[in-house]
């Protein structure tokens, strides 16, 4: 049998993931089509945005867009102008031209996909509080070590923050399991040949309120084993250097908040999956 974690790694990754999973704060306007809510805004936010888009109607404390009738294409066409007119003002920044899906909320997203409501650029789901979807990998090694990412220093969210061996968001009708592999290629190095063997672990749900917005979005974590001898090498620019962490260190730097914060829920939901243990001493 196995050993359990030691208590004190424990503790920090319960604090992990207090942390990524917070409830929404006081005081923000939903944001709905029809009479559903897909968003939450900051109140700062609505003057520039009634100034982009008018049609939007004030009703029972929140926005509503008369989108019902309109099919995904119109849907993402209108709110994808919008977005355009909202990043020329500077409401937006980080314009990446990748999009994302807005689905129809769901009872857990966590296990379920919502139907496709539009499309729309990336760096404004967290302006209108929309939910997305990202895929995240913890890379490990034998000898119960994790092997993590340096974020970059151009990186427009938590430059230079610890992250896990490969993250990134979901892309408009990816496959999760290409994403992941897609990821491992392009921010470590991992050939298909090992990336064959990544293994899901489950999800869970990131809200916290950031600078631009509203970040609500449900990670979907997989664990790859990895030989001793790896040398991860980075592709896209996007990490800086790569650590190999053993438990006791993984800890002190996860407590020093050290790691983005949807990188320490991963971490932590990791380990703590009914797997982990096999994980941490395959």
């Amino acid at each position: 049998m196995h050993a359990p974690l030691p208590p004190s790694l424990a503790a920090v990754l319960r604090r992990c993931l207090q942390r990524v999973q917070q409830p929404l704060p006081d005081g923000l306007t939903p944001f709905r089509i029809g009479d559903v809510t897909i968003g939450h805004l900051h109140p700062m936010r609505l003057s520039v945005l009634a100034d982009v888009w008018p049609e939007l109607r004030r009703h029972d404390g929140g926005l509503s867009w008369d989108a019902e009738s309109l099919d995904v294409q119109q849907r993402s066409e209108r709110i994808g102008a919008v977005a355009l007119a909202l990043k020329d003002r500077g409401a937006i920044p980080g314009w990446r031209d990748e999009r994302f899906v807005c689905e129809r909320p769901v009872g857990d997203p966590c296990l379920e996909r919502g139907e496709v409501l539009f499309r729309l650029e990336r760096a404004a789901f967290c302006f209108f509080g929309l939910m997305s979807r990202a895929v995240h990998i913890n890379g490990f090694l034998p000898g119960a070590r994790l092997l993590c990412g340096r974020r970059a220093m151009s990186k427009a969210t938590d430059a230079g923050k610890l992250d896990n061996l490969a993250a990134g968001g979901l892309s408009a009708d990816e496959e999760l399991i290409d994403c992941a592999r897609r990821e491992l290629f392009e921010e470590a190095g991992v050939a298909r040949s090992l990336s064959d063997a990544v293994q899901s672990r489950g999800a869970l749900r990131s809200t916290y309120m950031r600078a631009d917005g509203l970040h609500d979005e449900v990670l979907h974590v997989f664990s790859l084993h990895l030989p001793a001898d790896f040398a991860p090498s980075n592709g896209d620019g996007e990490v800086s250097e790569f650590l190999r962490l053993d438990l006791e260190t993984l800890s002190h730097r996860l407590a020093a908040g050290e790691f983005s914060h949807d990188a320490a829920g991963v971490t932590a939901f990791g380990l703590q999956h009914a797997q982990a243990l096999a994980d941490l001493r395959a």
